[in-house]
């Protein structure tokens, strides 16, 4: 089992790379994939090629996933979560629905854990309330 565990570890670095990523773009008012592109270019290559993966797929599905969020986040819409958050619960709402081997609690725990250690108190639980729904509904979302 150590190497799942180092799998896991190494994953969960890669996910907090996207979400920089994630965040910086949207603070510079740039796409995502852009910003990956020019990084890529520069030579700086992400230590784990699953943050790419989780940009570009955050990045390709990023209006469905919106939407989803949108539909699930109730009394919050997008522009007034905390940025940290929006770009965690892309990341965890790809993850649910793209990413198949990555198991839904996984998804969860880990996006719960970003939000922990990056955002506001009550982040965590928000973010496990809005993930935890849209797992639950994942098989109607389509």
């Amino acid at each position: 089992m150590p190497a799942r565990s180092g799998t896991g570890t190494a994953r969960t670095k890669a996910r907090k790379r996207a979400l920089d990523l994630l965040f910086a773009a949207e603070a510079r008012g740039i796409a995502a994939g852009a910003l990956l592109d020019q990084q890529l270019a520069d030579g700086e290559v992400p230590g784990n090629p699953y943050t790419v993966t989780l940009v570009r797929g955050v990045e390709a599905e990023r209006e469905r996933i919106d939407g989803v969020i949108g539909r699930y986040a109730q009394d919050w819409t997008l522009d007034r979560m905390p940025a940290v958050d929006r770009n965690v619960l892309r990341l965890g709402v790809w993850e649910l629905l793209y990413a198949d081997d990555v198991p839904d609690h996984v998804a969860i725990t880990e996006a719960m854990a970003l939000v922990r250690d990056l955002s506001t108190d009550e982040s965590p639980s928000f973010v496990n309330g809005v993930l935890g729904a849209i797992q639950r509904d994942k098989a109607t979302l389509g």
